[in-house]
C-alpha cells in the first residue's frame, strides 16, 4: 500500500478551473517557469490526503499520485486546448 501524501492545491489567476498539486506549501522550486508564467501567481485553495486510491472529482489519482512521486508537482487543467499543453508539458520531462 502506497503512503499517503499531504497536498498543497493552489488555483490559477489567469486560466479557469486549472490547478497545481504540490507536495510542499509555497515550494514552487519544482515548477517549470514556462508553466509558472502561464499559469501566474498560484493562490492557495486548500490541501488534503492523497492516496492512489482516493477518488477525485476531476482527475485520476493514481497519475496525481504519481506525478506528485515522480515531479513534485500535477497540474489539472479543464479546457481542451489546455489539456493539449498539458501533454506538451509532460512530454518535455
Amino acid at each position: 500500500m502506497s503512503q499517503p501524501l499531504i497536498c498543497f492545491i493552489y488555483r490559477s489567476e489567469r486560466k479557469a478551473d486549472t490547478y497545481l498539486y504540490l507536495l510542499k506549501k509555497d515550494d514552487f522550486s519544482r515548477i517549470p517557469p514556462e508553466l509558472l508564467q502561464v499559469f501566474g501567481e498560484p493562490e492557495f485553495s486548500f490541501q488534503f490526503t492523497l492516496t492512489p486510491e482516493r477518488s477525485l472529482a476531476k482527475e485520476d489519482p493514481a497519475e496525481v499520485y504519481a506525478n506528485l512521486q515522480r515531479q513534485g508537482y500535477h497540474l489539472q487543467l479543464q479546457d481542451d486546448l489546455l489539456i493539449e499543453q498539458k501533454l506538451a508539458l509532460k512530454s518535455l520531462n
